[in-house]
């Protein structure tokens, strides 16, 4: 008999974590999946609903939990008899896991997806849920999965349960994310770049963390090296409304260099238009743009944040976080490389498919997660 999984989640909003259960949900073919949302359906609610899944939202507002509500989700829990409950993300983990463990379900596992839990990098009320459910980490879950080695580590620092803590990364669908020659010149040709141009990229919304001060930093050291490059810099807020980012490109003299895209939904087709992905974050968890580019053979560099040099294996293509001439050094680095060493050029893209493929395919991550339900479901 097919076992049932009920997922409950903060939101089903477009972000990292949302993502990941969207592509679980759709590609297990072991569990029946049902789909909790403590806030609304977001973006992934209606995708959900129209492969088949039920889709329940509740309209909390999980900063201000309520009783009413936390009863209300234990009895839905209850009708829907799950043989195993996972959560994901702080307030799900600890609201859901509760719900569960009331609700009289056996198997609960949480989910964490953040590597980073320090004040100014991440809000007062999420570093004291993260330690409150800390302290119930021995009782609610039966195992407690992270994304990233990294935050594994820091939850393990901070009082989580540590044999209860496990690691499975992320993994892409790689029908979806694959070389595609056509679409990327596609891309280059909508936004005039030449088929022959160094196009770096970087993919996110724009955010202190992800730092992209600290990558026009870096682009203008290696315009000073005279070293002709475009930049697309991709994502939520990075458009010409943006007076602020537009003023700091000017003051480094990028105008000329540095393009905003704004958000695209188009996201496989922009990795394929690029020639190098830069990350240049201050704080990550399991970096998904690495591995999306790097599935569509685009070589990435980026700062040593979370799990990105697991993604990259590759050592030379990190540097520390919020030093723009290492970042610069780097790209430079490949930058020449590109240009002088097509073979080797070559090489590094077919590298970053089969590493992509080996290591981080939703194949992999279904059998991993299947593999933790079902091994303790009687």
């Amino acid at each position: 008999m097919t076992k049932k999984v009920v997922h409950i989640i903060t939101g089903l909003n477009d972000g990292g974590a949302e993502g990941v259960l969207t592509r679980l949900c759709l590609h297990s073919k072991q569990a029946q999946h049902v789909v909790i949302s403590l806030m609304d359906e977001g973006k992934y609610g209606p995708l959900l609903t129209r492969s088949g899944m039920t889709v329940h939202c509740l309209g909390m507002n999980p900063g201000k939990p309520s009783i009413v509500r936390l009863f209300r989700l234990v009895r839905l829990i209850r009708s829907e008899q799950p043989d195993v409950v996972q959560t994901w993300m702080y307030h799900a983990d600890l609201l859901g896991g509760i719900a569960a463990r009331l609700a009289g379900v056996r198997r609960v596992f949480w989910g964490i997806r953040h590597s980073t839990l320090e004040k100014g990098k991440s809000k007062r009320s999420t570093i004291m849920i993260a330690r409150l459910s800390a302290l119930l980490s021995s009782w609610v879950p039966d195992q407690i999965i992270c994304c990233a080695n990294k935050a594994r580590d820091v939850h393990a620092d901070i009082g989580y349960s540590a044999p209860k803590l496990s690691v499975i990364p992320n993994g892409y669908d790689l029908s979806c994310f694959r070389p595609d020659a056509a679409a990327g010149a596609n891309v280059r040709a909508e936004l005039s770049l030449g088929p022959n141009d160094f196009i770096i990229g970087n993919v996110g919304r724009f955010d202190p963390l992800k730092d992209h001060f600290n990558l026009l930093q870096a682009l203008a050291r290696v315009a000073e090296c005279k070293i002709p490059f475009r930049c697309l810099l991709i994502g939520k807020g990075l458009s010409p409304d943006n007076v602020g980012l537009v003023k700091r490109i000017a003051a480094l003299g990028l105008q000329d260099s540095v393009l905003l895209v704004g958000q695209r939904s188009d996201v496989p087709a922009v990795m394929n238009a690029l020639d190098l992905h830069v990350l240049s974050s201050l704080s990550e968890g399991f970096p998904n743009v690495l591995a999306e580019a790097m599935a569509c053979g685009t070589p990435c560099v980026s700062t040593d944040v979370g799990d990105a040099l697991e993604i990259l294996g590759d050592q030379e293509a990190c540097c520390p976080a919020r030093d723009s001439e290492a970042l610069a050094d780097v790209i430079i680095k490949l930058s020449r490389e590109w240009q002088d060493s097509p073979s080797a050029w070559l090489a590094r893209k077919d590298t970053c498919i089969q590493r992509i493929e080996e290591r981080f395919s939703i194949e992999v991550m279904v059998e991993a997660y299947e593999a933790c339900w079902l091994s303790t479901v009687d």
